[in-house]
């Protein structure tokens, strides 16, 4: 029975993942297993990286090994919003509190109760945003725009930068209390160059993807193709990959 239960739930985390992080090398493996042990807890979690590095399908990984996985995983890119939309979008609004706020709403905080907030690119969120973002984590509640009554929130938070935040403290653009409550558990994703063997694992997913996208077929990589993909140093990451190998199998 106890075997039964593992393994459903083993299928249920594996559905919880819209694509698998695909790699066998040391360095993700490694940062894999930080993400299971942190995705059993309650805790914060800061994943860092570089541009492309994946960082919102590790914390897909963290809230399907999480006992959230069968709640709500909310996304939210912090850096596409200027602050008065961003507040909104987070923690909600009463109708009136601004220009076009012909109703209340919810925020994403509020709506994703029980589940996973994601906050990507944290590191450009504004000063106003940090203090009240501080107080959900410190209180577990947001207080809508508009309004001056608290409102309790049950969400785990998952943020990511490529950001070094350290340094975004030192220089005044970023809370240090805040920083200290977001990096409980910083877990840093490796670039590909330091991914060893993981290219042409990646590249074949990719090639396989693309064939399925454009229904059309192009086989296999050759030796001299493989070894310039090895060599690169893919500055933008795992999401450049998957653009050139998409390119490739359109012009192929």
């Amino acid at each position: 029975a106890a075997e039964l239960q593992s393994q459903n739930r083993d299928l249920k985390n594996a559905a919880a993942m819209p694509s698998p992080i695909v790699g066998q090398s040391k360095s993700l493996l490694s940062a894999l297993r930080q993400l299971e042990k942190v995705g059993r807890t309650r805790t914060t979690v800061l994943v860092l990286g570089e541009t492309g590095t994946g960082k919102e399908l590790a914390a897909r990984y963290i809230h399907a090994h999480s006992g959230r996985a069968d709640k709500i995983f909310s996304p939210i890119n912090c850096g596409a919003l200027p602050e008065e939309l961003l507040n909104s979008e987070l923690f909600g609004h009463k109708k009136g509190s601004f220009t076009g706020a012909d109703r209340d709403r919810k925020g994403l905080f509020e709506a994703a109760e029980g589940g996973t907030v994601f906050l990507d690119e944290i590191g450009e969120i504004t000063p106003a945003v940090q203090v009240r973002l501080l107080r959900v984590l410190q209180e577990r509640e947001v207080q809508p725009v508009g309004t001056h009554t608290p409102v309790k929130v049950d969400v785990r938070i998952v943020a990511a930068t490529n950001r070094n935040l350290q340094e975004e403290v030192k220089a005044g653009r970023f809370r240090e209390d805040l920083y200290y409550r977001l990096a409980v558990f910083a877990v840093k994703l490796p670039p590909l160059r330091e991914r060893g063997g993981d290219v042409e694992l990646l590249a074949e997913r990719f090639r396989e993807q693309a064939c399925a996208r454009h229904d059309a077929w192009v086989g296999g990589f050759s030796a001299a193709a493989l070894n310039k993909l090895e060599q690169y140093h893919w500055p933008g990451n795992v999401r450049q990959l998957e653009h050139e190998i998409e390119r490739a199998v359109i012009m192929a």
